[in-house]
């Protein structure tokens, strides 16, 4: 695949060029404290790369969808706090509201090689979601090399991400990205197999594709979490209260026939917990039961699956060489709906294959229950991820230049 044979920072000569390095520093933030670092941390071997090499190092980056124009709250001055911290050098931050502004130029001007820029975030200008070319020119002019380490960013074809890439002569790839493509594209293209993928989360709209796809590429194909619950009624079964999407029924019924015809192993829960209103707060100590998947009383949803789902699910888990997973099991928020998902995490940690953790809920679920460091690689984007395992093409990785 074309993509897994892009030019890296390690195929650059940067020394005294100016490099404008896409990262993604969209972090959460609380009263302007940040209250998880990984992305800032995955951005680092990168960075430290190019101060290394003698470049003039100009970041930049989104935080937050930016409703209403520039504002504190979405700044990135707090990250260039904690980035010059964690570099143990000054990181110069360029606090113009139009992010090409008299900052920015003056302080890439005055900068000496091995010198760091943060610029502010790139969605206080509308026009970056649009991909606007005036916005793409001026990131442009402020470098001669661009780099993309960005994969949380890199499903979208905005300003800073494809844009920029029009107008500079040098791109490539930073290492965070280079990672995620060898994790994420040989486990999809070449998988060592068994290959098992594991779908959860609330809705199957949103994996309609990556079912789809997955099912031509797995040898066993696990689905629980909410998305779970249209299969069943697929399969006949009365769901009670449970997430059920009626307009896909006829679609996961063409998925189970589908599967049965590739000789794919679809697994879905047997038996499943309950409960009968949703927790309020969600952390909040509801009565629960385990029903048969085909058992489930009408006025009871199903928030997890079972202990005999867990441990099917986990001895296909034990068996696999490559294990992909993407979306939690059950309300892993609160304890009595989180055995389902620490199960998952639990065999994956165990088993002896390449783990990938598909970003978003299932990646803070990993590390909220402390399987972090047991997974081989997780990734740094939720929509990109899913996208990737769709099969479809990134703009932002299709923008960078082949080696």
């Amino acid at each position: 695949m074309s993509h897994l044979n892009k030019k890296t920072v390690d195929d650059l000569n940067a020394r005294g060029k100016r490099v404008l390095v896409r990262c993604d520093f969209n972090v959460p933030l609380k009263d302007g404290v940040i209250t998880d670092e990984n992305r800032i941390n995955g951005a680092l071997p990168t960075i430290q790369k190019l101060i290394d090499d003698g470049a003039k190092v100009i970041l930049c980056s989104h935080l937050g969808k930016v409703k209403n124009g520039p504002n504190e709250k979405e700044s990135l001055a707090p990250v260039a706090k904690r980035l010059s911290e964690k570099l143990g050098k000054p990181v110069v931050f360029a606090a113009d509201d139009e992010v090409v502004g008299p900052n920015a130029r003056k302080a890439v001007a005055d900068m000496q090689d091995g010198d760091v820029v943060l610029l502010q975030n790139t969605r206080f200008r509308p026009e970056e979601t649009k991909n606007g070319e005036a916005f793409s020119k001026e990131l442009a002019s402020l470098c001669d090399i661009y780099v993309n380490d960005a994969f949380g960013s890199a499903h979208r074809a905005h300003c800073s991400t494809v844009g920029v890439t029009e107008f500079v002569a040098e791109t490539a790839v930073g290492y965070l990205m280079g990672k995620e493509l060898k994790y994420l594209g040989n486990a999809v293209e070449d998988p060592v197999r068994p290959f098992v993928t594991i779908l959860g989360g609330a809705k199957v709209a949103d994996k309609l594709n990556v079912i789809e796809n997955l099912l031509s590429k797995a040898d066993t194909l696990i689905i629980g979490g909410g998305m779970a619950y249209t299969f069943l009624a697929a399969k006949g079964y009365n769901v009670g209260g449970s997430l059920l999407d009626e307009s896909k029924i006829d679609y996961c019924r063409d998925m189970l026939k589908k599967a049965e015809e590739k000789g794919v192993q679809l697994l879905l829960p047997v038996d499943v917990v309950i409960a009968e209103h949703f927790p309020e707060p969600i952390d909040a100590h509801v009565p629960t039961e385990v029903v048969d998947a085909d058992k489930i009383p009408g006025h009871m949803f199903g928030a997890d699956i079972g202990p005999k789902s867990r441990a099917l699910f986990a001895e296909a888990i034990q068996k696999a060489k490559t294990i992909v997973w993407n979306g939690p099991m059950g309300i892993f928020e609160n304890p009595v709906f989180a055995n389902g998902t620490l199960a998952i995490a639990q065999a994956m940690a165990e088993a002896d294959a390449v783990t990938i953790i598909g970003g978003g809920d299932s990646a803070a679920a990993v590390n909220t229950l402390g399987f972090g460091d047991k997974m081989t690689h997780i990734s740094t984007g939720g929509g990109a991820s899913l996208e990737f395992l769709e099969g479809k093409a990134l703009p932002g990785i299709e923008a960078v230049q082949d080696k």
